[in-house]
């Protein structure tokens, strides 16, 4: 792994977690790489691991390293490329009047609020529907690379909260949480499409979106996005929205 020059490869250390129950395929174990020292973790050294799989929570920066699976493909929009399809631009202009603040990452009561009622209503089987504030500002609040809290208003009222990092090539989607009481609403087709746009006027060619997982319900809505990079075996290359073969 090649790092850049202002921090010395022997300072990056890299080691394997224990086993433990994947979050996205019952019944199976999985593996983290996990980088450290965490504060010599910038973002110039955080492009380039991301470059290569790499995603943090939190300082705590990893890759999947499962014994017997490989079905995690990290991914990425080709942004200059990327033609929306008819569905998500009507996403986009439903929920054009939204009112965007770019903001340092801040806790503020409202998005906490906003968090846990996302994680009970679309996620209440994981952990971090019960979440506590010190467990969501350890997984959102903190950060030693360039991420920024972007936050959608809709009259005033708390929509939709996104935790943004600013790499060299692109803009990594850490996490997004909306409001899931609002009938008919598109909020994260509607994001992802707004995280595009940033990239296009920051002339940054890549959204990373994380980890794709063909056999993972959730994970479906990241191949809707045209044409998508996957990494395998070191290498990026275009992935099919209809291939499974990961």
């Amino acid at each position: 792994m090649s790092l850049l020059n202002d921090i010395p490869l022997s300072s990056i250390q890299l080691y394997l977690t224990a086993p433990y129950p994947c979050s996205y395929l019952d019944g199976l174990e999985a593996r983290s790489q996990v980088a450290t020292p965490s504060f010599l973790i910038n973002t110039q050294v955080y492009s380039e691991l991301v470059r290569q799989g790499f995603r943090r929570s939190g300082t705590f920066t990893y890759r999947p390293r499962c014994d017997t699976c490989r079905q995690c493909v990290p991914v990425r929009v080709e942004v200059n490329a990327f033609s929306a399809t008819r569905s998500q631009r009507r996403s986009w202009k439903k929920h054009g009047e939204l009112h965007v603040e770019l903001l340092p990452l801040e806790d503020k009561p409202e998005y906490f609020e906003l968090y846990l009622r996302y994680q009970q209503a679309r996620h209440a089987e994981g952990s971090m529907a019960d979440d506590d504030p010190e467990q969501y500002r350890n997984f959102l609040l903190q950060s030693h690379v360039d991420s920024m809290l972007v936050a959608f208003r809709e009259d005033g009222a708390l929509r939709m909260v996104s935790i943004v990092d600013v790499l060299h090539d692109g803009l990594s989607a850490v996490y997004t949480f909306y409001d899931p009481d609002v009938p008919s609403a598109s909020y994260g087709t509607y994001n992802v499409l707004w995280q595009i746009e940033l990239c296009r006027k920051l002339e940054l060619p890549y959204l990373y979106l994380g980890y794709w997982i063909a056999a993972a319900r959730k994970m479906t809505y990241k191949a809707a996005f045209q044409p998508l990079q996957g990494l395998r075996d070191g290498s990026w290359r275009r992935l099919a929205s209809e291939d499974s073969s990961c």
